[in-house]
């Protein structure tokens, strides 16, 4: 049985249909290493390991140690792509707001389209040969439209190959950084595409000045059938917010002293977006208002990388979004 240190590494291991590390595992099972020293590494972390490849803190090795060997070479698009979405998580404010992620290996996808009428969010007793109401779940007409955002890593190896991977890390943590901010404004927007809110679903403030917790609270009761979990807001509306008496609680303080998190006294949580602006607060219901479609995670041009050919290696994703039910989103609008 192959062992963490005979395992031979190569391009192929990047175009096997899985990811590379899960590729890995399937070649070196973690847990044939229950009770060991290797325990809690997975397949690719026991790589580096091998080659004694240090990528975070004070000693962290150059990134011409990934390079010693045609093998330890093979590890460096991983990399990339790890560093490159620890930026992301730690930045991530589409995995608040969407209920479900669809994973698809096509560009062409559509949504469920779900008819559902605000009387059937409360189900009245079906008598004895009376009509038993109906929803309908179809697919939707539309194609979800899919884009790719990335980044293209320029630089020469020549150049860089003396630099710490600990350095180099920040480096590639603002671009998933980059990523994930970009994932958000394109997951915002398509709450309010074509087939979006309406009329209903908005409520208008004429005189934002006389903004007040009542407003909010107005936008909270406005749920039917769904819940009112999140609410993201720009960076003026939200220092109006937290001046309110209301946030100024003793248990509302707490909780954003103590973990970061803003949370409102009815429950829901709130996102800061400064790019959402302040003409608008967006609510919704997380568990239902969304969908993440994604081909693929983040993928990088291994080839180029593995060769060492910084100049053009790009870093991408692909994905899209596409509304689930329009009335799990409501919006209070300054007008």
């Amino acid at each position: 049985m192959a062992t963490y240190d005979n395992i031979r590494l190569e391009k192929g291991l990047y175009t096997t249909g899985k990811s590379f590390t899960q590729a890995l595992e399937s070649l070196d099972p973690s847990e044939n290493y229950t009770g060991t020293a290797l325990e809690g590494l997975d397949a690719y972390q026991r790589q580096l390991k091998r080659f004694d490849i240090k990528v975070s803190g004070r000693s962290s090795d150059t990134i011409e140690k990934f390079f010693r060997t045609t093998d330890s070479a093979a590890l460096f698009p991983e990399y990339i792509s790890r560093a490159v979405h620890q930026g992301f998580e730690e930045n991530d404010i589409v995995s608040k707001i969407v209920a479900t992620t669809t994973e698809i290996d096509s560009l062409d996808y559509r949504s469920l389209a779900v008819d559902i009428t605000k009387k059937e969010t409360y189900l009245t007793p079906v008598f004895e040969g009376t009509h038993i109401p109906e929803t309908r779940v179809s697919v939707k007409d539309n194609l979800v439209k899919l884009e790719k955002i990335g980044r293209m890593i320029t630089a020469s190896y020549e150049a860089i190959k003396h630099q710490r991977l600990e350095l180099f890390t920040i480096a590639l943590k603002q671009i998933g950084s980059a990523i994930a901010g970009t994932q958000a404004h394109r997951a915002i927007d398509s709450l309010f595409d074509s087939d979006g809110t309406d009329t209903e679903s908005q409520i208008i403030i004429t005189d934002p000045s006389a903004f007040s917790y009542n407003d909010l609270l107005s936008l909270w009761s406005s749920f039917r059938g769904f819940n009112l979990s999140t609410i993201i807001m720009g960076t003026g509306t939200l220092t109006s917010v937290l001046k309110m008496d209301e946030f100024k609680d003793s248990a509302a303080g707490l909780a954003f002293h103590t973990t970061g998190k803003l949370i409102t006294p009815f429950g829901a949580e709130i996102i800061h977006f400064p790019y959402l602006g302040d003409s608008r607060i967006i609510a919704l219901d997380k568990t239902s208002a969304l969908e993440r479609v994604q081909a693929g995670g983040i993928v990088t041009e291994f080839d180029k990388l593995i060769d060492r050919q910084l100049e053009r290696a790009s870093v991408t994703v692909t994905s899209g979004f596409a509304k689930i039910y329009n009335d799990a989103v409501k919006c209070l609008v300054f007008d």
